[in-house]
């Protein structure tokens, strides 16, 4: 069997999560490309620990272990969610493809069906994000923040069991694998900007199998999608280079008066969401990295850089 007529081998991580979204990738590039694909597990450094995710450096922790794989060639594609990828390149890797996002808005599950301002003050509220964590804080509704772990079905079970009164979550994650029925609230981003990329996926090839590179971004790359997040990830680039505060950011592309319109909305928080700086900028989409560097640069005038997260340990 000639190499062009081999399976190709996506790489992906072992949650429910992780192989529903590396095959939904896997399904449209067989129907592309006409050619067998599969799917190949690797066991990441996240999906090993029990540690709270900040006290591991957060960036990174489940991409590394793909990323090793498909430079030895044990795949031919990895396969992340956006926002854990870094914003910074990594030698010999390409960002072929950003598909088609799904809702990036970070939703509720709680008990008794309530909504997050329904629920009484001193109710217990999940969540493994430093963001989010800053976020509820901001929001001012006297809720106890607990620091979890765990794929959707163990932070859901926390709320059936009645451990939590409730546990925040990525709408995404729910949609794509069919749990969306669990949601009590879906947040609005005036509430809850969420992770720069949220939502979206990233299909990685090597950068010397420029082929495969092409095929795949003709294949599944979406370019309002990928002009969206660039702009997110290149105001996270931005603060992180000076703070480590929680970031929330949520660009958006809407029909303007002369042509699509991207917008940006981004905020950065302290830990305990006392302090924050919020900010917008417009542009257009073909302008993705100039927008969220004229927002950054704005953010880090007002402060930004000050807001900084003691890190869990």
């Amino acid at each position: 069997m000639s190499q062009d007529q081999a399976p190709l081998r996506v790489g992906t991580r072992a949650s429910l999560l992780a192989r529903t979204q590396s095959g939904h990738v896997a399904d449209a590039l067989r129907a592309a490309l006409g050619r067998e694909v599969v799917l190949v597990e690797v066991t990441t450094e996240g999906d090993i620990t029990s540690a709270p995710l900040s006290s591991l450096g957060g960036v990174g922790v489940f991409v590394s272990a793909l990323r090793d794989a498909l430079l030895r060639g044990d795949v031919d594609i990895a396969v992340h969610s956006l926002k854990d990828i870094p914003t910074y390149p990594t030698e010999g890797i390409t960002l072929a493809a950003v598909p088609l996002r799904e809702d990036p808005r970070d939703v509720v599950v709680a008990r008794d069906g309530l909504t997050l301002g329904e629920l009484p003050a001193g109710s217990r509220v999940g969540t493994g994000s430093l963001r989010r964590s800053a976020q509820l804080h901001a929001l001012g509704l006297g809720l106890e923040i607990v620091d979890i772990r765990g794929n959707v079905d163990t932070r859901i079970g926390k709320v059936t069991s009645g451990e939590l009164d409730a546990v925040l979550l990525a709408r995404a994650g729910l949609a794509r694998t069919g749990r969306l029925d669990a949601v009590t609230e879906v947040l609005d981003p005036l509430q809850m900007l969420p992770a720069p990329g949220q939502g979206a996926l990233a299909v990685e090839c090597r950068s010397d199998d420029e082929f495969l590179v092409d095929q795949v971004r003709g294949a599944l790359d979406d370019t309002r999608t990928r002009s969206a997040v660039t702009a997110e990830r290149i105001v996270l680039a931005a603060l992180e280079a000076g703070c480590s505060a929680p970031v929330g950011a949520l660009a958006e592309i809407a029909e303007g008066e002369h042509g699509d319109e991207l917008w940006v909305r981004a905020i950065a928080l302290s830990s305990d969401g006392a302090a924050a700086v919020r900010k917008s900028a417009t542009g257009t989409p073909d302008d993705a990295v100039g927008v969220g560097q004229r927002l950054a640069a704005e953010m880090l005038e007002e402060g930004a850089d000050t807001l900084i997260t003691e890190r869990v340990s």
